[in-house]
């Protein structure tokens, strides 16, 4: 009985730590998917290494961010083992996780990594990644480096979306 107390202890321990994945893990099972507010994740906004990432917000109840997700997969698949990161920041609310996001991410086998991004204060953090933004989805940040590029649209075709990518190889 009196150690008790250390079950709830233990509980919260274990849930922060499963908190600390890494933001480019590929989607393997559900506990892959990082959820968090924008402070948890604003470092993959501030890279300097090699890596070229490609940051597309979306969200499952958004036609255009639907219809242009093949493209990150195909860009995914295209440019697996090279410095290049597909990160799916979806805007999904959160009541809708386990019946719109999780179902939609299995349906259509995404192998980039995803994001959940939980923090209703999009006007604290939207300047955060482009001060241009004016919040609409889909938007896609591009960007190696110091060299960035901002998208508030959707791509049209696979190859509108790869020739910006060659721009920075």
């Amino acid at each position: 009985m009196k150690y008790l107390f250390l079950i709830p202890l233990l509980c919260m321990l274990s849930c922060k730590a499963t908190q600390k994945k890494p933001y480019y893990l590929q989607i393997n099972s559900y506990e892959d998917i990082v959820t968090g507010n924008f402070d948890a994740i604003k470092n993959i906004f501030q890279q300097k290494d090699d890596t070229l990432y490609v940051i597309n917000f979306w969200a499952t109840w958004c036609k255009p961010c639907i219809e242009e997700l093949p493209f990150f997969e195909e860009l995914y698949s295209a440019y697996f083992g090279k410095p290049i990161k597909i990160l799916l920041v979806s805007l999904d609310f959160p009541n809708q996780i386990e019946s719109k996001l999780f179902p939609f991410i299995e349906k259509h086998q995404l192998k980039s990594a995803v994001i959940h991004l939980n923090d209703p204060d999009a006007d604290s953090w939207i300047n955060q990644v482009e001060p241009t933004w004016e919040g609409s989805i889909p938007a896609t940040l591009i960007y190696r480096k110091t060299e960035r590029k901002f998208y508030e649209k959707s791509f049209e075709t696979y190859e509108e979306l790869e020739t910006i990518i060659h721009s920075f190889l």
